[in-house]
């Protein structure tokens, strides 16, 4: 890591039911230590609407999604919380970009991104489009140490 400016992590859990351990989570926390003992400020990583962020506004989906989760991917949210903590307890510059839907569809070069029940984010976002947000992050500090809902 070393002359680095940053990490770009898309580490995402196992959505198998009877999935165990914590694989993300752990592995998060290892390049959270990296990151601090080399000195790389920058951490930008993926996450679902089912791990809040503090900006997010009460409305009907912030609740529904992690109940869902929860229920269905029970270690898969348990992954994303701790990989969450990780990053959101370090002194680390973080950004979390939280996906509901990626689809392999062309990319459509237009992003939404906000915080549930504040602004208007859908659902699918072009695994092209997720790429590109994650990447502009890298010169662009709107989202520093948030986790916005981010769509097509």
């Amino acid at each position: 890591m070393l002359g680095s400016d940053a990490v770009i992590s898309a580490l995402g859990p196992s959505l198998k039911r009877g999935a165990k351990g914590a694989p993300v989570a752990d592995g998060t926390r290892t390049i959270v230590a990296a990151m601090e003992t080399s000195g790389v400020r920058r951490f930008i990583g993926l996450a679902t609407p089912s791990v809040p962020d503090s900006r997010d506004g009460p409305n009907f989906r912030a609740k529904l999604l992690p109940l869902i989760a929860g229920v269905a991917f029970p270690n898969a949210l348990r992954e994303l919380r701790g990989m969450k903590v990780a990053v959101s307890d370090s002194d680390l510059e973080w950004t979390l970009a939280r996906i509901t839907d990626s689809t392999d569809r062309p990319a459509k070069g237009t992003v939404r991104a906000g915080f549930l029940g504040r602004d208007a984010v859908g659902w699918a976002m072009t695994r092209a489009d997720i790429a590109d947000f994650l990447v502009s992050r890298l010169s662009d500090n709107t989202y520093s140490r948030a986790a916005p809902a981010i769509s097509n």
